[in-house]
């Protein structure tokens, strides 16, 4: 059962909830919205699942660099708040 399930994944294998969906389907002929299939999941004790590891790819260097540098220019950008509306027929007057 498990290998007939794997055959149909792409090459990432990822377990999505569209894929977990579809398996269930196909395996006992139910359907559930991706949201019910969440539920079910949890009611059953799963939850998401976060990598043991990191890359093998990750520049920890570079990461530092660009929180310290990149990241405030980021986040700086931002208009500054004013008051104003968020109506454009009705603009506020002064």
């Amino acid at each position: 059962m498990y290998v007939q399930a794997r055959r149909d994944l792409p090459v990432d294998q990822r377990w999505t909830l569209a894929r977990v969906k579809t398996l269930i389907g196909r395996l006992f002929h139910v359907s559930y919205t991706v949201e019910g299939t969440w539920r079910l999941l949890r009611r059953h004790g799963w939850s998401w699942q976060q990598p043991a590891r990191r890359a093998i790819e990750r520049d920890d260097d570079a990461v530092d660099l660009w929180k310290r540098e990149i990241w405030p220019r980021v986040r700086a950008s931002r208009r500054p708040a004013t008051d104003g509306s968020s109506s454009r027929t009705r603009p506020v007057r002064r």
